[in-house]
């Protein structure tokens, strides 16, 4: 697998579709950062650095954590957007369409962290090596809707073998843009984050096309 097939698979199922991605990744952060930050606000006030901030802080925290599984769908989207599917914004709030795929994500997302940290705790090398490894965990279990969590896991983990330094010489490639980024203030990020997050999808396709080939 090439990195710069990935990215132009990438690019090509962002053709034409640019406003979109911007647009559903404005929403997603706005949601998942502003929803947080009001929270806190409200409880909170102005920051004045008292121990009842920091009590109040946590909650916001709290939320955030709620939150995490808007991601999941956001990653979603962009992956449909690579098998040329029809995708719309309102598509980001899947995960929050029953109680049962909402917590399922949420559980998916701690169990990796978890299994991450205990790694991490021996070495940061193994630590960083997992958690390449549980890396397609999120693409595995929208996939396969009858996964359980450990099973979307360790399916990760088998796809991944053979290919954790090629997807992490791919995040890697993103550096620079990720420094260009940060020029504009942050702007520049509704750009980046639908080219980085389309080309992890593209690379997810690409795993499952080599499977193939190679059972045949």
């Amino acid at each position: 697998m090439r990195i710069k097939e990935v990215k132009q698979g990438a690019l090509t199922a962002l053709k034409n579709r640019w406003g979109f991605a911007v647009l559903l990744t404005f929403v997603t952060y706005l949601i998942a950062a502003g929803i947080p930050g009001l929270i806190d606000f409200l409880v909170n006030g102005f920051p004045s650095g008292s121990e009842t901030e920091y009590s109040q802080s946590t909650l916001a925290n709290i939320v955030s954590l709620l939150l995490v599984p808007l991601f999941f769908s956001y990653y979603w989207v962009l992956l449909r957007l690579v098998r040329g599917e029809n995708v719309c914004v309102k598509s980001v709030f899947d995960s929050f369409s029953s109680a049962g795929l909402y917590f399922r994500t949420l559980g998916l997302y701690l169990l990796t962290i978890i299994y991450t940290v205990l790694w991490s705790i021996l070495l940061i090398i193994p630590g960083i090596i997992k958690s390449l490894a549980y890396s397609q965990a999120y693409y595995v279990f929208r996939d396969n809707p009858d996964y359980s969590v450990n099973q979307s896991i360790t399916e990760s983990r088998r796809l991944m073998n053979g290919y954790k330094w090629t997807y992490f010489l791919l995040l890697l490639s993103f550096i620079g843009w990720g420094i260009l980024s940060m020029i504009t203030l942050g702007i520049g990020l509704l750009w980046l984050v639908p080219y980085v997050t389309t080309s992890l999808g593209v690379f997810y396709e690409k795993l499952k096309a080599n499977e193939t080939e190679v059972a045949e």
